[in-house]
């Protein structure tokens, strides 16, 4: 006749006193956190940082979005990235755009307020204002805003930039991101930055919060391909080898 649940529990509970009272008898202990992971959760820190950054390499495509400080700018983004460019949107100092990248081509959308001297942005005054804003700006390669922004649609450059960790890396447990089971790392204790390292399937990084109150940026769409297309020539400006400024 089959045990009744109460009677279970009891020869369960006086199974695992023999564990302490030392039998040495196993199975007793909670749930292995490891279980239906995919395993990186046991490796040392050094190794899950070296995994996570060889998924985001060889994935063809990510998103990411959250905030970035450099330079004592603050930027905000929402970027999706592949191999051979990107797209987005930017907000920087009250000011938003949206880029563009295919192959070294890089665009830049915005509004009339951005190029005018009042948004503080462009300073093209009100003619040039009124004929860029709303349209797809080819940005020129040797233009200083091209070395400002390109890299925001760079995969390779910001994810290289972005997916490191200054000084001794640990373990800091395991936690969650969107549903997702995640194991996380630090640099110094945090002081360095934290990474949370997808435990479920491909060991993607999921979340980043950057040393130094840099940012935090959290990373999805993993190897989803998105299109990206030239705009229409109606909705594009092509200034030639400078950006007009004020």
């Amino acid at each position: 006749m089959p045990l009744g649940r109460t009677r279970r529990a009891t020869l369960v509970s006086a199974l695992c006193a023999l564990v302490v009272t030392g039998v040495g008898l196993t199975g007793c202990s909670s749930e292995d956190p490891d279980a239906g992971t995919n395993g990186v959760g046991k490796l040392p820190p050094e190794k899950i940082q070296a995994k996570t950054r060889a998924a985001a390499e060889a994935a063809g495509a990510v998103r990411l979005s959250g905030t970035v400080v450099t330079s004592g700018r603050t930027y905000k983004l929402d970027m999706r990235l592949k191999d051979d460019g990107g797209t987005g949107s930017v907000t920087a100092e009250g000011a938003a755009f949206e880029l563009l990248r295919i192959g070294e081509q890089l665009y830049l959308k915005a509004d009339t307020a951005f190029w005018n001297p009042e948004g503080g942005a462009g300073g093209t005054g009100d003619a040039a204002a009124d004929k860029l804003g709303g349209k797809y700006v080819k940005v020129p390669e040797g233009d200083p805003s091209y070395q400002r922004f390109s890299g925001f649609t760079d995969k390779d450059v910001l994810l290289d930039s972005l997916l490191t960790l200054h000084g001794t890396l640990e373990t800091d447990g395991r936690h969650e991101q969107s549903g997702v089971r995640t194991i996380r790392i630090t640099g110094d204790q945090g002081s360095g930055g934290t990474l949370d390292v997808s435990l479920e399937g491909t060991p993607y990084p999921l979340r980043l919060v950057r040393g130094g109150g840099a940012g935090t940026l959290t990373f999805s769409a993993w190897g989803k391909d998105f299109p990206l297309a030239e705009p229409e020539k109606s909705e594009t400006v092509d200034y030639g080898k400078q950006l007009p400024t004020s």
